[in-house]
């Protein structure tokens, strides 16, 4: 089956939902979907030093989202200059990610702290992992609503509804309106369900986002047309 973008939209804004929520109840408070969050709370918590030994594990997230981004990168120009879609491989090392950050956290449960070597490795591999999904949709997944961060998606769902509201919608108006709405609701009901599957199963409720993102690797990506890779 061909990606549709309502799919694509719907998929990818529940996965990271429910990642970044499960990550985020789990993980001592650790956004990974939504790095610069961790900003926000490196502030929060030097104000605070008794609550200092979580800024290793925020701390390190940043330079391990960067990397996701940057390695997403570089493959997106190889495949592009093999001429292929890059989507199914960066999806692919987005579940590899995800799989290694799902072992790591099995392997260090019950979490003895955030300072702990194999939590940190575990809030590394998670946030790297989302860093990947953030770069595919800036790369390749363009015409679709990102599915990772909500802030701007709700502002231009909440424009248009006010548009719609007072009868100054335009047919692409009421486009875009949708185009945004189903991942915005997707990712709403991710971080629901990503919350309470975490308190319910703790690192073992990785499993079923592994699977949804397992069948959005083996979507029918077309090939793209031979064509120069972006610089």
């Amino acid at each position: 089956m061909k990606p549709s973008d309502l799919t694509l939209g719907v998929g990818l804004g529940l996965l990271a939902g429910y990642i970044d929520t499960s990550a985020f109840v789990g993980l001592f408070g650790l956004f990974t979907a939504h790095v610069t969050g961790n900003f926000v709370l490196i502030g929060s918590e030097l104000a605070r030093p008794s609550h200092a030994g979580v800024l290793p594990l925020k701390f390190l997230a940043i330079p391990a989202f960067a990397a996701g981004v940057v390695v997403a990168r570089l493959m997106d120009v190889r495949c592009a200059r093999l001429g292929h879609n890059p989507a199914r491989p960066l999806l692919g090392m987005q579940f590899v990610l995800l799989a290694l950050f799902t072992i790591a956290g099995l392997a260090a449960s019950p979490l003895a702290g955030p300072e702990a070597p194999l939590v940190l490795v575990t809030g590394m591999l998670g946030t790297a992992a989302m860093g990947v999904q953030n770069a595919v949709g800036k790369l390749q997944l363009g015409r679709i609503a990102p599915t990772t961060v909500m802030t701007g998606n709700v502002t231009e769902l909440l424009i248009d509804m006010t548009d719609l509201a007072t009868g100054r919608a335009t047919p692409a108006v009421k486009a875009r309106f949708v185009k945004f709405f189903w991942p915005v609701l997707a990712f709403a009901l991710g971080c629901i369900s990503g919350g309470m599957a975490w308190m319910a199963f703790g690192f073992w409720c990785f499993v079923p986002a592994l699977a949804l993102l397992a069948w959005l690797v083996l979507l029918d990506w077309p090939a793209l047309e031979a064509a120069p890779a972006a610089v």
